[in-house]
């Protein structure tokens, strides 16, 4: 059994004739039983808790991606309000992302009402980090998010960073970036997480694995990180099948 802990289902291209039934019937046969649908907007995350309240195995977050500059902006009591719905496991994805812009205050306003939002209900954050790492230890520290713990999802920074994490209570989630043939850092940090903090992720429909990258990745695929980083550790894939399905459990209350 596998768990998916970050996918958008609803970012699938599904013109080809495909239902997100399909997908998660797709998923299944790799053995795939648990997903965590992640939000990145308020304009359709209503669309995102309609799937987890139509397919059981689906769970939802509700939160603003860091880059999202359209749309509502997220208030602390708007958040809380709608992760309140039993659906809902998660706030996020939020976080810092200074890859195209720099360091921007606003985008520091919005992490810190995210976590203030997580804190109120009592539920972990799904923390999105590029060339931010810095910050976004510090904030996290400074807004006592180890209060709720959450997940580093796609993980692509040093181990220090990731001990840093781990130390405010974070779990560490790998996408198909750690089977990729230059990812030797994160292969890296993917040998030395312990188990009972490692999650595994497609973050569908981007970062195919290989043997699919440069396709759109559909949340079967996470067998494929799942696998390469059993490989990495040399101990049996169903190892970290149980494991990683286990701390999905544990962090998302989910059964």
């Amino acid at each position: 059994m596998l768990a998916d802990s970050h996918c958008h289902l609803t970012l699938l291209d599904l013109d080809a004739g495909a239902s997100v039934t399909d997908v998660l019937h797709a998923a299944r046969e790799h053995g795939v039983e648990r997903l965590l649908c992640v939000s990145v907007d308020l304009e359709t995350f209503p669309a995102i808790l309609a799937l987890a309240h139509r397919h059981g195995e689906v769970s939802a977050s509700v939160g603003v991606h860091p880059n999202t500059q359209t749309g509502e902006e997220p208030s602390c009591d708007t958040l809380a309000a709608l992760a309140r719905d039993r659906r809902v496991v998660a706030i996020g994805e939020t976080g810092l992302d200074y890859y195209r812009s720099g360091d921007m205050a606003w985008q520091q306003v919005r992490f810190r009402r995210h976590i203030a939002a997580a804190r109120a209900v009592g539920k972990p954050i799904i923390v999105h980090t590029r060339q931010a790492a810095p910050d976004v230890i510090r904030i996290l520290g400074e807004e006592q998010a180890r209060d709720v713990g959450g997940v580093m999802h796609c993980f692509v920074e040093d181990w220090d960073t990731a001990r840093a994490a781990m130390d405010l209570g974070f779990y560490i989630s790998f996408s198909g970036i750690v089977t990729f043939r230059n990812a030797r850092e994160v292969q890296d940090v993917a040998r030395r997480v312990p188990l009972d903090r490692l999650l595994v992720e497609t973050d569908a429909p981007y970062l195919a694995p290989v043997p699919h990258r440069g396709k759109e990745n559909r949340p079967a695929y996470v067998r494929y990180v799942a696998e390469h980083i059993a490989a990495l550790r040399d101990v049996p894939a169903q190892v970290v099948f149980q494991a990683t399905t286990a701390n999905y459990r544990r962090l998302f209350a989910v059964d």
